[in-house]
């Protein structure tokens, strides 16, 4: 437990990164050249990486890469949520809550075994 605990909240920490990447240019570098934020984005990134692969690879040492994406799809969306409402002055919605539980629903399903024993 101890390790998936590890791998997710470096996922979690790595889709802090990547959500700024990804979305952060659209709101503070809109009227730069696309090239600027590409390399600040690129720039931002590494550290996404730096973070994202050693989780990967401590979290398969218990966990097979179907978990640890479907985690962190889950976990990317619940980084997203917050940081779109409170840095990019999104609306939540309720496609969002939806979404998050279609996800909550993919995570259950991926672990069942893991928590209930069995396949």
């Amino acid at each position: 437990m101890k390790t998936i605990l590890l791998t997710a909240g470096m996922l979690v920490l790595s889709n802090i990164f990547m959500t700024i990447a990804w979305y952060g240019h659209l709101k503070n570098l809109a009227s730069k050249p696309w090239f600027i934020a590409a390399l600040i984005s690129w720039g931002i990134a590494l550290f996404e990486y730096l973070i994202q692969v050693p989780a990967n690879r401590i979290g398969n040492t218990v966990l097979t890469i179907p978990q640890l994406k479907i985690m962190q799809e889950a976990i990317a969306l619940t980084v997203f949520i917050p940081i779109s409402v409170f840095f990019l002055k999104e609306k939540i919605t309720l496609d969002y809550i939806l979404a998050m539980i279609c996800l909550l629903g993919a995570v259950f399903f991926i672990f069942r075994a893991k928590l209930f024993g069995g396949a």
